[in-house]
């Protein structure tokens, strides 16, 4: 089904894991999705993954959109400038923003408590994860007012403002739900949607490397950590932004925060294995107590 037919859309980050899969998940349902990072075929980023958003464009349209790359480091103001004038010069509007930008991976000391942990790389991981948000939905405003409406959706980690075990790492997160809360207070009138959208263990391809397998063999990692086998792949949260947008009542979430797994009970996707991870559960029953 095409419900997202001629609609534009970007996935800001969306060289890899649920930025890819977001991509995907957009142009199967008919979108143009403008998918941006540091990666291309030719030049690799701090983070020295393989994956490139060349590949992510060609999914985007091999499932059936229309995937657009745009090498674009959304902390340097000028290229956010010139993304957005590309769009508005090739589209004339935006429909959805993804905030999915990241990067924090090589910053993020786990074990390190403040004082402790490099300042430079936390100081870093801000920019990259909080200012790179900021400076990209700055720039989306204008399009979005021009179509009097919009979706605007944070990719974060957890729901809450509780300490997520480094406190650079929390700081990051944190930021991306109370950004799309205080958007959502700010852009009401104008009809724009705001909210925050956190994925649970995530399979990524970077953790599944870590545990040396695929996602054909993933459910062998549970061996030698237990907790892997409550994770969930990247399409997990591909299928819920799918469900978001093109949910005609969307705008009643807007301030939110939701999950995965509490939005898979909602609109009941599963995952690409026909299961339905609910790391909320697992989560209270293994890790918490």
């Amino acid at each position: 089904m095409s419900l997202l037919k001629k609609k534009i859309a970007l996935v800001a980050g969306g060289t890899r894991g649920a930025g890819r899969a977001i991509a995907v998940k957009l142009g199967e349902a008919g979108a143009i999705v403008y998918v941006t990072g540091r990666t291309t075929s030719n030049s690799q980023s701090p983070m020295g993954r393989k994956e490139t958003i060349e590949e992510t464009a060609e999914l985007v349209t091999k499932a059936g959109g229309l995937g657009i790359p745009v090498k674009v480091d959304h902390t340097v103001e000028t290229e956010v400038i010139a993304l957005f004038e590309q769009i508005q010069k090739e589209h004339g509007t935006l429909d959805i923003l993804i905030n999915d930008i990241w990067g924090g991976d090589p910053l993020t000391e786990w074990g390190k408590p403040i004082g402790e942990h490099d300042l430079h790389k936390g100081l870093q991981m801000q920019k990259q994860a909080v200012q790179s948000h900021i400076i990209t939905s700055h720039y989306s405003i204008p399009l979005f007012k021009e179509n009097k409406q919009g979706i605007i959706i944070e990719i974060t980690d957890g729901m809450d403002y509780k300490p997520r075990g480094n406190f650079y790492y929390s700081l990051a997160k944190i930021s991306a739900i109370h950004m799309a809360q205080a958007m959502a207070q700010d852009l009401k009138e104008y009809n724009i949607t705001c909210i925050a959208v956190t994925p649970g263990f995530l399979r990524s391809e970077a953790m599944l490397e870590q545990f040396g397998v695929t996602e054909e063999n993933w459910k062998e990692a549970a061996k030698i950590d237990q907790h892997f086998g409550a994770s969930e792949s990247p399409y997990y949260i591909g299928e819920a932004i799918r469900c978001l947008v093109t949910d005609p009542n969307i705008d009643v979430k807007t301030g939110g925060v939701y999950s995965t797994w509490n939005l898979s009970e909602e609109y009941g996707f599963k995952d690409v294995d026909g299961s339905q991870p609910h790391w909320g559960n697992y989560f209270r029953n293994n890790v918490e107590v």
